[in-house]
């Protein structure tokens, strides 16, 4: 099974969200958090967040790429409990129990775009609003194998 890790390839994460994503930590979109947004609430780096962030599990952060990676049904199982809790503290659900079927079908979610990938590949995620709520968008950046044959000299040094 797979799921996406937050990934940096530079420290603009860290300038351009409130709250970045640890490096490592699993992800899932995290659409949910902007359900209710209207464009007042699209300034500065709540902007940020709501245009290509996404969600941390564990710091509940925001990054701009993810990448691909197996995952043990266990950690599934720990990461679903930890996003029904923050539903429970952030957002008023009920109980940890309550929440657990979104929890669930956030992550389904996550896992079943993340399935028929190499390790490594990369995504992001691009929303924005419209007349009918958030629309999100996803890219893929498939990993690129180095080809030696462009960076090897061939000849001889005598010539």
């Amino acid at each position: 099974m797979n799921l996406a890790r937050a990934i940096h390839f530079d420290e603009s994460d860290m300038n351009v969200f409130h709250s970045p994503a640890r490096t490592g930590e699993w992800c899932i979109p995290g659409g949910f958090e902007f359900s209710n947004w209207g464009e007042a609430d699209l300034e500065g780096k709540a902007r940020q967040a709501f245009a290509n962030g996404w969600l941390g599990l564990e710091t509940f952060g925001r990054v701009t790429f993810v990448a691909v990676t197996q995952i043990e049904q266990a950690e599934i199982d720990q990461l679903t409990k930890n996003l029904a809790e923050h539903f429970v503290q952030l957002y008023g659900a009920p109980s940890v129990e309550a929440a657990m079927d979104v929890a669930q079908t956030e992550i389904a979610h996550m896992t079943e775009m993340c399935e028929d990938h190499a390790p490594n590949t990369l995504l992001t995620v691009a929303r924005e609003l419209t007349g009918a709520g958030v629309h999100e968008a996803f890219r893929v950046i498939t990993p690129q194998e180095t080809q030696l044959e462009a960076l090897a000299v061939h000849g001889s040094l005598d010539d």
